[in-house]
């Protein structure tokens, strides 16, 4: 894995400086750099912080958390190289989104990257938008999941920590093809065939196919509503299905609501029964003006059967996270947690409850 990255970033290295020895014979740019930036739809994202625990436990880690699972330790959480082209009509457009840092080992689908590994491809795909009435959407590749209301970087979300339906009821990424079409303004279809849920290589015979509907009645709602379903274990006759669903609210230019809500069930997946979670989650963030917002989280989330978290049980949390955006590019989120559960699933399985403090700083160039 680390040597394909690393092909990836030299071969990307020799098209930059060439392009940059292209745009210093034919013009004068007063700003080469930015001009590549532009050309190549290159991003940079930098993204680290720090957890502290309560609980001060003797594992060092926050339990049931999963990228922000090291406690009392500053960690170098994400970097990204992105390059991205949206695809005119009749047109290509592309992505390719690689990643580094201690989040990037517990993105990898199967077939790609290694569990300790610190590399990933996240994101490699190619669009064909067909000159098909507004235009028919065509990709194929690896993509991140379009399922949750929240994403893999936590610049885009409202909070720093990731939600219990983020980390536990849904996938990552899916590798296959996808079609998309926008009937209006207000409708949008997308129709997926994929290996399945974080699965760069197949592990059965079988494929899984979802569905994503996005719906905007009104400037202050939106609505998506999301389904999968197929083999995902490693057999091709139990399968497993997914639906989520994202609502959007925003009654002002300042507020904004985000409520969320997933079911899953897999079939045989508690031995001779189906396997079912579902939860709940709502935040609502406030823009106080330019500099500063505050966000609040809070969600529930049933592991019926254990077969997400290992253990049976119910799980709560609380999220509150300030934001200061101090300077261009740059966002500091201090942040505070509580979570909770029905069993004794905190510090080695002596506790039924967790508090932590963070401290998140993320960079976009």
């Amino acid at each position: 894995m680390k040597r394909i990255l690393a092909i990836v970033f030299t071969v990307l290295t020799f098209c930059s400086l060439s392009a940059a020895a292209h745009a210093e014979d034919t013009k004068p740019a007063a700003n080469p750099l930015g001009d590549i930036k532009s050309a190549l739809g290159m991003s940079i994202y930098l993204q680290g912080g720090y957890t502290y625990n309560f609980k001060d436990p003797a594992s060092r880690e926050n339990d049931l958390r999963v990228f922000d699972h090291r406690e009392n330790s500053f960690t170098f959480d994400l970097a990204q190289l992105v390059f991205t082209k949206d695809a005119p009509l009749g047109g290509v457009g592309y992505k390719l989104k690689l990643s580094a840092g201690e989040t990037a080992k517990f993105i990898h689908s199967l077939g790609l990257g290694k569990a300790d590994d610190e590399f990933d491809l996240t994101e490699a795909y190619v669009d064909y938008l067909a000159p098909v009435g507004k235009g028919l959407k065509l990709r194929f590749g690896k993509f991140a999941t379009y399922f949750g209301a929240e994403v893999i970087e936590a610049r885009d979300n409202p909070n720093y920590s990731r939600s219990l339906l983020f980390n536990y009821a849904i996938p990552f990424t899916h590798t296959g093809l996808m079609a998309g079409y926008a009937m209006s303004d207000q409708l949008s279809a997308n129709l997926y065939l994929v290996n399945g849920w974080d699965n760069t290589d197949d592990n059965n015979s079988g494929k899984s196919v979802g569905l994503s509907v996005g719906y905007t009645p009104a400037e202050q709602l939106s609505m998506l509503f999301n389904l999968m379903y197929g083999p995902e274990r490693d057999n091709s006759s139990d399968s497993r299905f997914l639906f989520d669903w994202v609502g959007t609210i925003k009654p002002s230019k300042n507020l904004s609501f985000i409520l969320n809500a997933d079911y899953g069930d897999d079939k045989n997946g508690a031995g001779t029964k189906d396997a079912k979670w579902y939860g709940v989650a709502g935040i609502a963030k406030y823009d106080f003006n330019d500099k500063y917002s505050l966000s609040g989280r809070a969600e529930y989330f049933n592991d019926k059967d254990g077969f997400r978290t290992g253990i049976a049980q119910k799980l709560y949390e609380v999220t509150v996270t300030p934001e200061v955006r101090i300077a261009q590019g740059i966002i500091v989120r201090p942040e505070y947690r509580h979570d909770w559960s029905s069993e004794h699933s905190f510090d080695g399985g002596s506790k039924k409850t967790q508090d932590t403090v963070a401290l998140a700083v993320m960079y976009t160039w």
